[in-house]
């Protein structure tokens, strides 16, 4: 009989346990296997090398931190049943499942504004089928449904498990000290009041140092400007090798990948055509590199240009700021296109201009509330004397403009 108790030696956290058979079965499932081939962090090792990581450690590292979470609430006298147990260890565990890869540069690409969670959902009720509806429980949780509103905030909130997790690991492996959070003090700090997820007054300093390192992440991380630079190269060779297949150009394309190539999919086509989600999670990070590994020898002097180009590193130009005008160095860069021979049709191939925005904390979005030592409850930003978390809660915006340099030599 297989023993389905397994242990896995993470990295920051050293053992995590599969506490039961059935999350043992989900784990071992070709869905959940395919997060090994999807990188946490995509574009990000270009910048920091050692950001290598998977969304399947991620996974799991959160579903050890519920269990953790779980553990303090019982012992301050929550009740929590052992279905319930399970059925949060699974939301958080599959929370990531409808991930594609490359993230959010795909969602840009190949889906039309299809994000990950509705595929996650939509995932997790294919697998609720296959199980015999021993996932109901946890796609309620999952999509906040269940009546019992904490188990949601612990899966997806402002101090939820899954921000935990990706910044305390995300900090580990790219060596970005900032974004170390003390997780164990925040999970033993947390309580429930009225079905509500709180921490205690004693953990204030904590979540302020999380909200913090929250938003140098995204700046030193998330949003770093050569991870952006990255990422519109990838999604231009995406729209590239979409404009040549309807163009009736032969390419290099596995045959999973196809349906995203032909057309833009939407969700309606996720939920209304099952053959779209298993061509989905068939989709990992191997099958991009592949395509850029082949489509570098292309004839197409764009395509095979910017697939060259993201393989050994040799990025778009980038310049990024708050309230820059572009408009006299775009124009530079479309008259050194034109001078390359560039068609000005293909200009659109080369560079990307947009806008990046970074809040450390939105209230109106789901407060975080300290229970004071009075009883009272406080917001997180009226609790704390920080006048930074009460800033925080402004957005800040930047654009940017990024596009191919030295297009002569490129291109002639």
């Amino acid at each position: 009989m297989t023993n389905k108790r397994k242990i896995f030696n993470d990295p920051v956290y050293g053992f995590v346990t599969i506490p039961s058979d059935l999350i043992f079965e989900l784990v071992q499932h070709p869905y959940f296997q395919r997060l090994r081939r999807v990188k946490q962090l995509g574009m990000s090792e270009l910048v920091y090398p050692g950001a290598i990581h998977s969304r399947f450690q991620h996974a799991l590292g959160a579903m050890h931190l519920m269990n953790q979470a779980l553990d303090t609430l019982q012992l301050k006298g929550i009740m929590i049943m052992d279905i319930e147990r399970e059925a949060a260890q699974i939301a958080i565990l599959l929370h990531d499942i409808g991930h594609g890869p490359f993230s959010h540069a795909l969602e840009y690409s190949i889906l039309d504004k299809v994000d990950h969670e509705t595929i996650s959902s939509l995932l997790m009720e294919k697998l609720n089928k296959e199980f015999n509806g021993n996932l109901s429980l946890a796609l309620d949780m999952f999509k906040g449904s269940y009546h019992r509103k904490f188990f949601n905030q612990l899966i997806s909130s402002q101090l939820d498990m899954d921000r935990m997790d990706y910044l305390n690991r995300d900090s580990f492996f790219t060596g970005v000290a900032e974004g170390t959070v003390g997780v164990d003090r925040i999970i033993k700090m947390l309580n429930v009041v009225d079905n509500e997820l709180v921490v205690e007054e004693k953990g204030l300093l904590s979540v302020e140092n999380f909200l913090v390192a929250r938003r140098l992440m995204y700046w030193q991380v998330y949003l770093h400007k050569t991870c952006i630079s990255a990422e519109c190269m990838l999604i231009n060779t995406i729209k590239r090798a979409r404009f040549l297949i309807k163009n009736n150009t032969k390419l290099e394309v596995p045959k999973h990948l196809l349906p995203f190539f032909e057309k833009s999919v939407g969700a309606g086509d996720f939920k209304n055509n099952p053959n779209i989600l298993e061509a989905f999670v068939k989709l990992d990070d191997h099958d991009i590199w592949y395509m850029l590994k082949s489509w570098q020898y292309h004839p197409d002097k764009i395509l095979s240009y910017l697939s060259e180009s993201i393989l050994n590193r040799k990025l778009f130009k980038i310049k990024i700021g708050t309230n820059l005008d572009f408009a006299e160095l775009k124009q530079e860069v479309f008259n050194d296109f034109t001078k390359a021979g560039i068609d000005s049709s293909d200009f659109e191939f080369l560079y990307s201009q947009n806008e990046i925005s970074n809040s450390g904390y939105i209230p109106k979005s789901s407060n975080i509330k300290i229970l004071m030592k009075n009883g009272t409850i406080q917001e997180v930003s009226e609790a704390s004397d920080l006048p930074t978390i009460k800033a925080l809660g402004n957005i800040v915006k930047k654009n940017y403009l990024c596009y191919a340099k030295d297009v002569y030599l490129q291109f002639n």
